[in-house]
């Protein structure tokens, strides 16, 4: 990793661990909550204590104004959930246009498993190529998706995600985003699986403790945070969600106190 690329990773976290909220869901779902009035919801976020916000280049004038000094990450690719397969993730830009667009890191998803692996495989190494030559970070997104994988719930399958994490550190990645496996137990797999830092996805919004809890157990499996979408900029107060994850990911807190320190209700 050369100088410019570890200046730029410490930008999108605090002390080696990383509360990134990604919003560039416009492109999939469209201007859902918390997206259209989105400067207000990256104000919120960010002084929650969010480290890093992600969005699409398109957006990068609506980012700068309202992050408070937080790190920001352009995501480079994209899919429709309307369309064909939302697995076909397909470029969207480059990382010079990152650059220009003042972005600290870029971002590219890759399904693995599915049949566009070979192809966003080979676009993920060209990305870590072109971002090593301008001393700019690479966040993997790397997902176990598609028809060749095999069990109830592979997605979530700790022996499919440590293969995703370990594929993104091949490539040259500089940290990898994947799925929670569901237990702190079988999440170490995916920890040990590689060197670099990894973040786990959110995914569909449960209730405030269902997210703590979940945060608290990828901690505890040896994850360095998260990068959290749905369960932040959608839920009702962004800003309290958003100081609650960071309070087990920078503050080391218990899910109760978590809870109480953003004000939210310990559910029972």
């Amino acid at each position: 990793m050369n100088t410019g690329t570890r200046a730029r990773l410490g930008r999108l976290g605090t002390d080696g661990n990383y509360l990134i909220v990604p919003m560039d869901h416009g492109i999939t779902i469209g201007a859902v909550s918390g997206l259209k009035d989105i400067e207000s919801t990256i104000d919120g976020i960010t002084s929650g204590g969010a480290d890093a916000v992600l969005t699409q280049k398109g957006l990068a004038d609506r980012v700068h104004a309202h992050k408070n000094g937080a790190g920001y990450v352009i995501h480079l690719n994209a899919s429709t959930a309307i369309g064909p397969d939302a697995n076909d993730k397909r470029r969207t830009g480059t990382v010079e246009e990152a650059v220009r667009a003042g972005a600290d890191a870029v971002s590219y998803h890759i399904n693995v498993g599915s049949k566009y692996e070979r192809e966003q495989l080979a676009d993920l190494a060209t990305v870590t190529d072109e971002a090593d030559r301008l001393g700019i970070p690479v966040l993997a997104m790397a997902y176990a998706r598609g028809a060749h994988l095999e069990g109830d719930d592979p997605e979530h399958d700790a022996e499919y995600l440590g293969h995703a994490a370990r594929l993104a550190e091949e490539v040259g990645a500089d940290i990898v985003k994947t799925a929670y496996s569901g237990d702190a137990e079988s999440f170490a797999h995916v920890t040990e699986s590689t060197t670099l830092p990894i973040v786990i996805a959110g995914g569909s919004p449960g209730t405030d403790r269902e997210t703590v809890e979940m945060v608290r157990g990828a901690m505890d499996a040896g994850a360095d945070g998260v990068s959290m979408g749905r369960s932040i900029f959608q839920h009702e107060d962004p800003e309290a969600i958003t100081t609650a994850v960071s309070a087990v990911i920078h503050d080391d807190a218990a899910v109760e106190a978590a809870l109480e320190r953003a004000g939210l209700a310990v559910e029972a």
